[in-house]
């Protein structure tokens, strides 16, 4: 019987045996709760026939659960020193392949069409270092990897803005980026107390759920972003004042970009913050028809 290595006990162990120390600068902290790792799996809904992508997977504390429900688990490990703990840890799950690369620099379709051959189901579980959370799940919805959605824990006060409401303090262009491709929830908050090394913030797990088409469907997605972006600017001012101010061109054409807020029924002293995807969408659509 193969003895979990998400208890306080095994995973100092581990550590011991490997002479291994944390690297403050790749945000190390591992999960020492086996119960909650259950439930971060159990989010995913994963099957017989899924495969799933991990990020930064230490010792192989959710590895080993996702292993145990997944058809085929790939993780990246930027950390050379964890691949020798990685290959031992990992030694009852053939079917767990380890690739020492940088997400980041990653050809993720290259990875996901040499190690899924014949697996369509696809799924992200991981627990994000917590310094190139956004970095990485744009990357990823960015390059359209084919996956069906993530499940990822990441600093709870990143899942707020990510899954925040138009009108809220939270909601900003990464709520917009995000949802624009992506349903999602935060599914639960996990305490900083189940982590060694413990973090100074607490946590939460967040599903995203990929769209089968975008949110709102816009003539030139770059631009929206750019639209996006500058509306957020500086968050107090309105959005006539951040688009003026933000967009390129934007002091020369602010004329037309009164036309179009008013074409879009966007009230320009309204923030950025209190528009909708859809009224972004719109507005972005009317901006680039004005300021050709």
């Amino acid at each position: 019987m193969v003895k979990d290595i998400a208890t306080p006990n095994r995973t100092k162990e581990i550590l011991q045996k490997h002479g291994f120390t944390f690297k403050k600068s790749l945000g190390q902290n591992f999960l020492i709760d086996t119960n909650i790792l259950n439930r971060i799996v159990d989010h995913a809904e994963l099957t017989p026939e899924t495969g799933a992508i991990e990020i930064g997977p230490g010792i192989g504390a959710l590895t080993e659960q996702i292993a145990k429900r997944a058809k085929k688990v790939v993780a990246f490990e930027i950390d050379q020193r964890l691949l020798p703990i990685l290959k031992e840890t990992m030694e009852p799950y053939p079917h767990v392949n380890v690739i020492h690369q940088d997400v980041l620099k990653a050809d993720v379709h290259d990875v996901i069409s040499k190690e899924f051959e014949g697996i369509s189901d696809l799924m992200v579980v991981a627990n994000l270092p917590y310094y190139v959370t956004t970095p990485i799940l744009m990357k990823l919805l960015e390059e359209k990897i084919p996956v069906r959605g993530m499940v990822v824990m990441l600093q709870k006060e990143v899942a707020d803005r990510i899954a925040a409401k138009p009108g809220t303090k939270e909601y900003g262009s990464l709520s917009i980026a995000i949802q624009y491709y992506t349903e999602a929830e935060t599914v639960m908050i996990v305490p900083k107390t189940v982590f060694n090394p413990q973090p100074n913030v607490d946590s939460a797990v967040i599903r995203l759920i990929r769209r089968s088409e975008p949110a709102v469907h816009v003539v030139d997605e770059d631009f929206f972003f750019k639209v996006v972006r500058a509306s957020f600017g500086q968050r107090r001012k309105t959005i006539l004042n951040n688009l003026t101010n933000n967009l390129p061109k934007g002091k020369e054409n602010k004329q037309q970009i009164e036309q179009a807020l008013s074409a879009a029924s966007v009230d320009p002293k309204r923030r950025g913050e209190t528009l909708s995807i859809k009224e972004f969408g719109l507005l972005s659509d009317e901006l680039l028809k004005s300021m050709r």
